[in-house]
């Protein structure tokens, strides 16, 4: 990648969330703490995952891997504005702009992937239990997180070489506290409509493809879950699915009002609590959302912590 682009702009400044010196000093300490409770919660859940063979099932295999996916996703953004911030600048260079870019989108790409699959999951065990371990054989689970991130960086590879063709004239300043698209877009003195037209079609298919499988999934959940005779039982079947949807909720949600929406009807404030929102609320709620109301991995954290507590 290269570290200029053709107008010569060889860094941006990223203006963060807010330049009062006292709310940017509250929002240091609160994103500081989402950001270790972030690591911390989801470092938990593998860790969990792992050491506990009861937990060695497909629909934890997916979920250790979402939380993989949310430490890297926090790790992409959180760092470098906790770090402009504790060196008193603002500066990011034109090749690291893109390289966050690039992760960043690669690890939403991978999130929404990762949910599809779990929707897939429950789909099946609730569906078809008596053929839940023929289906979900250890190679096709391989195989579907080996090709999410295949189908995940050949994406974000597309939308990044277009990015890097644009030029950028005078105004090198983001109001923002990473590096997003559609600001880039808006600062570009180049023709962007092949950008904005790749990022609402290729970009919403695979958006779109990955959210319409998780509807189709809770179709076919909802209409089997309504033909369990008993209400406990309907309620046990939900319960396993109520963690997923609400993570699904916030994701998509957040991610349809920001990027999806032509630019014209973008504001950056509006845009700035999306984004929040997206890369630094949901992989911080993620570890309580499906740990709450899950009893198997509430009791595999409670033995990873007390281990760990016993043996210091």
């Amino acid at each position: 990648m290269r570290g200029t682009n053709q107008s010569g702009i060889s860094e941006f400044l990223l203006l963060g969330l807010s330049r009062q010196p006292q709310q940017q000093q509250l929002l240091f300490l609160l994103f500081l703490i989402m950001y270790l409770v972030t690591v911390l919660g989801n470092l938990l859940i593998i860790l969990a995952i792992s050491t506990d063979s009861r937990l060695h099932t497909p629909m934890y295999f997916f979920l250790s891997n979402l939380s993989l996916v949310d430490i890297c996703f926090s790790s992409t953004t959180v760092p470098k504005m906790l770090a402009n911030h504790v060196l008193g600048t603002q500066t990011i260079s034109f090749s690291g702009c893109l390289t966050q870019m690039y992760f960043l989108f690669m690890f939403v790409d991978m999130d929404n992937f990762l949910l599809a699959v779990m929707a897939y999951d429950r789909f099946v065990a609730i569906c078809h239990p008596l053929h839940y371990t023929t289906k979900m054989t250890h190679q096709l689970c391989a195989l579907l997180v080996a090709g999410s991130w295949v189908i995940a960086n050949l994406n974000v590879l597309l939308h990044t070489l277009l990015m890097a063709r644009l030029s950028f004239c005078a105004d090198n300043a983001i109001p923002h506290f990473f590096c997003d698209v559609t600001p880039l877009l808006k600062l570009s003195c180049s023709d962007t409509h092949l950008n904005e037209l790749v990022i609402l079609t290729e970009g919403a298919l695979i958006m779109v493809t990955p959210f319409v499988c998780i509807l189709a999934s809770y179709v076919h959940i909802t209409c089997a879950v309504l033909r369990v005779p008993s209400s406990r039982g309907r309620w046990k079947a939900l319960s396993t699915c109520g963690s997923h949807l609400a993570v699904v909720s916030l994701f998509y949600g957040t991610i349809i009002a920001v990027y999806f929406n032509p630019s014209s009807s973008h504001s950056a404030e509006k845009d700035t609590a999306a984004t929040v929102l997206y890369t630094v609320v949901t992989p911080v709620l993620n570890p309580f959302i499906y740990s709450l109301r899950n009893r198997d991995l509430k009791g595999a954290l409670r033995r990873v912590v007390g281990r760990r507590a016993f043996s210091v």
